[in-house]
């Protein structure tokens, strides 16, 4: 195999390297999803499953992907392309994570959009004085004016692209690195205010002290998925957003310590987020399960009763701007590699071309909440951009990379442990062959099977019978044909 990384551009440092792959990880699903579905699923046990799934699901597939990228020096648009072996096909997958990437953007770039919106909100004051109903109101107004969505989504685009113009080192990775340590900065800061305030301790205990409460409400496998797919969905897998930042990175480091790092960045900034959450929650009478709408119509409230409340509630904004940004840049990098890879252009030409493409491609999220909210098919248009991504290409993108990374009709294993484990560090356990061959795999089908099967219900014995059928299947069809060629 010829080398493929002499001329790819390369960051200048571990530490830009470290960083920009958690601000891919470190997004809204971290702090504005993890503190509410922890809410929702019981506090500590649910975190305690969450860290567990981490572990055994979340770093392989990342050590994979960081792989992928570093040994064919591409994006996940070549990357097949280099490492398959002839008459292959694992290149066809490079349409489907390029696709994802995409996707993920047309309404991330949306949501973005909130928090910049309601970090100036906040600034100016605009909710000062107001009781809840008018809170809620703002948040109406604000998503039913089709030039206030339009026009933050376009300002989120002209950030992210604007930052990946400026070139990979001198730009994108100097402004994670701010952006990164900002955010943990004040996180940090929010975490010390928000302990401190009277009946808080009710909110810390219920997120560190472990109950089976929401086992009896939920069941089980309930629990056990919800953790699953929280643990999978805020590390960004499955459409090649970690293996890019692969390809920008030398051979002095192992792989599996380099994805050990970025989980447990990825993993703090969600723990520190839930301290600042639910604690507050606690404080003032809500509700853990308040859900989505927490961050928008109901924390407002709570800076409103705090002591200087309007200078808290800008640093919150702030954060959450900075974890949503941070992602949109790691993801405007990998759209901008694309078509640098696909057609040799330059940088700023892919700048230039994408950013149209994706303001185009995000005015109907945009729009999904007034002028197109007629639109209602599997809850409107941001719940069916969510589901095609998160039900469908980032569990089977998953699956492709562990299939190709473990397969003999793929890369193989022997050549993806040899490229994890080049360079000094924490080597990745190639003991543990027979996990990354049969159990990675069947964990990830069975999770995008229970993406289909959550809202009919299924119990303990039919779940037996469902992944007793899917090894039986996996053994039969894919490692025989594996072990043949």
């Amino acid at each position: 195999m010829s080398d493929n990384t002499n001329n790819r551009e390369k960051l200048s440092s571990r530490l830009g390297f470290l960083l920009l792959s958690a601000g891919c990880a470190v997004g809204l699903g971290n702090v504005w999803r993890f503190p509410f579905i922890t809410g929702r699923y019981g506090g500590a046990l649910f975190v305690l499953i969450y860290l567990v799934f981490l572990v055994i699901f979340g770093i392989p597939v990342m050590a994979m992907e960081f792989s992928v990228g570093r040994a064919s020096g591409k994006s996940a648009a070549r990357s097949f392309h280099v490492l398959e072996k002839p008459d292959s096909k694992w290149h066809l997958f490079s349409w489907a994570a390029m696709a994802g990437n995409y996707i993920l953007m047309m309404f991330y770039t949306t949501v973005s959009g909130w928090m910049i919106a309601y970090m100036v909100k906040v600034a100016k004051g605009d909710f000062t004085g107001l009781d809840t109903d008018q809170v809620e109101g703002i948040f109406g107004a604000f998503v039913s004016s089709p030039i206030q969505m339009v026009g933050w989504m376009i300002v989120v685009c002209i950030l992210g692209f604007g930052i990946c113009a400026g070139g990979l080192v001198n730009s994108v990775e100097k402004v994670a690195k701010v952006m990164m340590l900002g955010l943990y900065a004040i996180i940090i800061i929010l975490v010390i205010r928000v302990v401190t305030l009277p009946g808080a301790a009710a909110g810390l205990e219920f997120y560190l002290k472990p109950n089976l409460n929401a086992i009896k409400e939920h069941g089980l496998f309930t629990v056990l998925f919800a953790a699953m797919g929280q643990a999978f969905f805020t590390l960004s897998l499955g459409v090649g957003s970690m293996a890019i930042f692969g390809s920008y990175i030398g051979k002095e480091k192992r792989l599996g310590g380099e994805a050990i790092t970025v989980t447990i960045l990825d993993t703090s900034a969600a723990f520190l987020a839930g301290l600042v959450v639910l604690p507050a929650c606690a404080a003032f009478g809500l509700s853990y399960k308040a859900g989505p709408g927490l961050i928008f119509m109901t924390l407002p409230n709570v800076f409103n009763s705090m002591a200087g409340g309007r200078i808290w509630g800008t640093l919150f904004f702030l954060f959450m701007t900075f974890a949503a940004m941070s992602t949109v840049v790691a993801v405007f990098e990998n759209i901008v590699a694309f078509a640098m890879d696909i057609t040799g252009c330059s940088r700023r030409k892919s700048v230039f071309t994408n950013f149209f493409v994706l303001v185009i491609l995000s005015l109907p999220c945009a729009l999904g909440f007034n002028l197109l909210s007629g639109f209602t098919f599997m809850g409107g248009i941001l719940d069916l951009e969510d589901f095609i991504l998160s039900n469908n290409l980032l569990p089977l993108g998953a699956l492709c990379y562990a299939l190709f990374c473990v397969s003999k009709m793929g890369w193989g294993f022997d050549n993806f442990i040899k490229e994890a484990n080049t360079g000094s560090g924490i080597i990745f356990p190639a003991k543990l062959k027979y996990y990354f061959v049969w159990g990675l795999p069947v964990l990830l089908i069975a999770f995008y099977i229970f993406g289909y099967v959550q809202s009919v219900g299924v119990n303990a014995l039919q779940w037996v019978l469902i992944l007793g059928i899917i090894v039986f299947i996996y053994f039969d069809k894919f490692y025989n044909k594996s072990k043949n060629s």
